[in-house]
């Protein structure tokens, strides 16, 4: 694989005047220019802003990830043409930005971590709608997909799903989940979640211990999905599906393991896996063109002003 290998250079921690908006030129003007090379020689790892403690990605049909910050909910918007990026939104105290997904309407559904998701206007970064998903404490809104009108959030401290409708605003709707779902105590349950090839259903990984359950969207079933050829999806996090094939990340682990899914979503079998050196805690993942990716959340090195981040693309 041919790598191009981007350091980061030394961005103060976010926030006051360190946080700068997008200049002109990397505005929605440029949003709209085709791109003028070939996906194949863009940068396969990119800078972010030191201190950022990233977790979540999303990419539209545009050329541009959009990155969070579990510091203080900021975003980040990175050209995938050149590596290059600015804060689009500056954050705040008490806000976080974990799970990521780009609406073809232009909206950015966040996950907020303490029972709260937001939408932003992905052009200016504006913060649209605020959501309060639960009003319990001790939960942790943790990742999002877009499925038929709403999106669906996850909440890695509770048995349940949220849903919104997929737009300006509009009321929540609490999915508590049944069947073979087993809430544990004290870990991170329900995390990455990606619809199912058919539209009907969601698929949920479990961190602990690590599992995927197909979720039925209109009752809240939930049926364990049998994994052939590996015994568990441990540390899974982010979730990336195409047609009938699941990338689940596996963060602590450094690896995305790859799966086929049966007709009904029931049977993952492993095709493979997905590693590179300069993988270093991944949580989630993105694609455009023929590229996964990914951001690198370093949670097993010091969490500091100073920490360095890095985006990285690896080929399906």
């Amino acid at each position: 694989m041919n790598r191009n290998h981007v350091h980061p250079s030394r961005r103060a921690l976010l926030g006051g005047a360190a946080l700068t908006a997008f200049t002109a030129a990397t505005g929605t003007g440029t949003a709209n220019a085709a791109p003028t090379t070939s996906p194949a020689t863009w940068p396969t790892e990119f800078p972010l802003p030191d201190g950022f403690l990233p977790e979540g990605i999303a990419i539209g049909r545009k050329p541009y990830a959009y990155m969070g910050s579990r510091a203080n909910g900021a975003l980040y918007r990175t050209d995938l043409r050149t590596g290059k990026g600015g804060i689009l939104f500056a954050g705040g105290t008490g806000l976080v930005a974990v799970g990521l997904k780009l609406d073809h309407d232009g909206l950015l559904y966040v996950a907020g971590n303490t029972g709260v998701a937001r939408t932003h206007d992905s052009r200016t970064g504006e913060i649209v709608t605020t959501y309060r998903l639960t009003e319990a404490t001790g939960h942790f809104i943790n990742d999002v997909t877009l499925l038929g009108d709403r999106a669906w959030f996850t909440d890695s401290r509770a048995a349940a799903l949220y849903a919104v409708p997929r737009g300006r605003s509009g009321a929540v709707r609490t999915l508590p989940l049944t069947g073979d779902w087993v809430q544990l105590p004290d870990v991170n349950n329900a995390n990455g979640i990606v619809g199912t090839p058919d539209g009907r259903a969601l698929i949920v990984v479990k961190s602990t211990p690590g599992e995927l359950y197909k979720v039925d969207v209109r009752t809240g079933h939930a049926t364990r999905i049998t994994l052939v050829g590996a015994t568990d999806v441990v540390n899974g996090d982010g979730l990336y599906r195409t047609g009938r094939t699941l990338y689940v990340v596996q963060n602590r682990l450094n690896r995305i393991s790859v799966f086929h899914l049966d007709a009904r979503s029931t049977t993952a079998t492993l095709t493979g896996t997905i590693t590179d050196p300069r993988f270093d805690v991944p949580t989630t993942a993105a694609r455009y063109a023929n590229r996964l990716y990914l951001v690198n959340a370093r949670f097993t090195s010091p969490q500091t002003p100073e920490t360095t981040f890095t985006g990285v693309a690896v080929p399906l």
